[in-house]
């Protein structure tokens, strides 16, 4: 079975790489809207099945696709991606000194006609608190507009806001890699290894 990784996210990408897995990547515009009445871990388990829905079709027999999205809920609020920087301070300015779930939806979608296996990963992250300086900083340097909740936990504001987390750090980078390596196992892609 060949992996296909349908993520333009670099730190997907290195996870990947990093658990010694071979993988094409593959890229198309998919509507990432989810109806309004999901909450939390939810959204994201549906953007990552409609992600993956989107690429399906086209899947040969001998192909298993990766799909993942990641969210950050503040209480029952989605923070989704900010259009810009002010919506960027906005949203950091609210995270900041708080706590907030971070969920991140995978489906691994077998092209052989078996069932996608879909699950959800969370992780409570506390931020400390931060100064307008700091978060005009990060934004103006970082430009964290393709990150859930306008930030990454891999790059400088997570190396000074994040106290302390409980679950998966990787999960907050975008792909809980504990729970994707079991998934391919069961799914018997033992060959992707390098």
């Amino acid at each position: 079975m060949k992996l296909v990784l349908a993520s333009g996210s670099p730190r997907r990408r290195q996870l990947l790489t990093d658990l010694g897995l071979t993988f094409e990547i593959r890229l198309r515009d998919v509507d990432e809207s989810f109806p309004s009445e999901l909450r939390g871990a939810a959204v994201a388990e549906y953007l990552a099945r409609h992600k993956a829905a989107a690429y399906a079709p086209d899947l040969a027999a001998d192909e298993l696709l990766l799909t993942a999205d990641t969210i950050v809920c503040l209480g029952e609020e989605v923070l989704n991606k900010p259009a810009d920087a002010a919506e960027a301070r906005a949203m950091l300015t609210r995270l900041q000194g708080r706590a907030h779930q971070v969920h991140t939806g995978v489906c691994l979608w077998p092209g052989d006609g078996r069932a996608p296996v879909v699950f959800a990963d969370t992780t409570t992250v506390w931020f400390a608190p931060l100064s307008v300086a700091d978060i005009d900083f990060y934004v103006a340097r970082y430009a964290p507009f393709d990150k859930a909740g306008a930030y990454g936990a891999q790059d400088w504001l997570g190396l000074v806001a994040i106290e302390r987390l409980e679950g998966s750090y990787f999960g907050v980078m975008g792909l809980p890699t504990h729970r994707v390596w079991a998934a391919l196992r069961e799914l018997g892609l033992e060959e992707a290894r390098r």
